[in-house]
């Protein structure tokens, strides 16, 4: 019998326009003020955690049901027109008054994404909207975008710390996906080091991006970050020893027990805590505790077949992690799995249609799909600490 999984959170439509695909090295090169640019066309998806996320555990085989709350508007209407498409409209959470998000994802060929993002009826969700029912009998509630949904960040994070609590207390494992956060909007004025200080006791699996995290937990080191890359993405510029390690210390003694930073398209960093932390983690996920304690470790990703859009490709990546951990998939094989959907899934303009099942991505694996280049001296940084694996 499948493990029942809760993926709820941040929901909205995605408007991607399609640019002509010519790589640019600088976003001004091609945005400019009373240019005429022509497009070929739009892809319009949906998009946030819960449709990223929540539906590419669906199509991986994991029995997923999806709580969003969206407007009645046209929007709205999109979004369950797409989700009837999956089977999976009946999580969603339709509010007369409020209207649904949307985000339009300007994803220029070389360069990373910029989103016009308004959050809409995201901004009200809260412990209310979880029918208690669904706790009782889920394996693993998974919650992503908090810094896009008021009600997560306002008061210090006290409805989200309740979110986690009431749902620890159900004997759920938890897991935690952030998004990027605007510094000008009131997301950017909280303080996220106060709040996962008070939130990671509860969350089993935390899967933040390295820019989020840092942003979070070290400003200064951010703005650092983004000086050292000088207009490049912050990715290509990271040292594990001197930049990640320092973030993901921080997570483990707030009481993260799995750690899995994303680290853009050179791959992924992972940790997990000792034993006894582990243990900690519901007994309803039946996780191995002996193969996944005390591992550290850097992920490289696997050469996609094309790059459209890096659009959910986080996202997915996180939803074949946390279904191979349900299916008992060994810690190494749950990386390989994560990171060979997150190349799958650049392939395509939107999160879902180039994903591809275990099967395949296994035979592919085992057929030699060659790992990206140029990221040697991240395995050097573990290798000279002796941790990588």
């Amino acid at each position: 019998m499948r493990k029942k999984v809760i993926a709820a959170g941040h929901i909205c439509l995605d408007v991607t326009p399609v640019f002509p695909d010519k790589e640019v090295e600088r976003l001004g090169d091609l945005l400019q003020p009373g240019k005429l640019i022509h497009m070929e066309g739009a892809d319009v998806s949906t998009g946030g955690s819960v449709a990223n996320t929540g539906l590419a555990m669906k199509l991986l085989g994991a029995d997923v049901s999806l709580m969003g709350k969206i407007g009645d508007d046209a929007f709205g209407k999109m979004v369950q027109s797409i989700f009837e498409g999956y089977g999976a409209q009946e999580g969603l959470l339709v509010v007369h008054g409020e209207s649904t998000s949307y985000s339009v994802v300007l994803a220029v060929p070389g360069i990373d994404r910029v989103f016009l993002h308004d959050p809409g009826a995201n901004d009200t969700f809260c412990m209310e909207d979880i029918p208690r029912e669904q706790l009782e009998r889920a394996a693993l509630f998974h919650f992503g975008y908090p810094p896009l949904m008021k009600k997560m960040y306002e008061d210090d994070g006290a409805e989200l710390v309740n979110i986690f609590r009431r749902v620890k207390e159900s004997k759920v494992a938890t897991s935690l996906d952030f998004a990027a956060i605007d510094p000008a909007s009131e997301a950017g004025a909280a303080d996220w080091e106060k709040i996962l200080e008070q939130l990671l006791p509860y969350v089993d699996f935390f899967v933040p991006s390295v820019e989020e995290l840092c942003y979070m937990l070290d400003r200064e080191r951010f703005a650092e970050w983004q000086e050292r890359a000088g207009g490049r993405d912050i990715t290509e510029i990271l040292d594990i020893e001197k930049d990640v390690r320092p973030l993901a210390e921080q997570c483990m003694s707030f009481g993260a027990k799995v750690l899995l930073i994303k680290c853009g398209a050179p791959g992924m960093y992972y940790r997990t805590a000792g034993k006894n932390a582990l243990r900690k983690i519901s007994g309803r996920v039946e996780l191995d505790v002996g193969a996944w304690a005390d591992k550290e470790g850097f992920e490289t990703s696997y050469v996609p077949e094309r790059v459209l859009s890096g659009t959910g490709a986080g996202d997915t990546s996180i939803a074949a992690f946390l279904t191979a951990v349900l299916e008992g998939y060994p810690p190494e094989e749950c990386m390989h799995l994560a990171t060979a959907t997150g190349a799958c899934c650049v392939a395509a303009y939107d999160a879902l249609s180039g994903l591809k099942s275990f099967d395949e991505l296994k035979a592919k694996i085992a057929a030699g799909w060659p790992k990206a280049t140029g990221i040697e001296r991240l395995k050097e940084d573990l290798n000279h600490v002796g941790k990588y694996e």
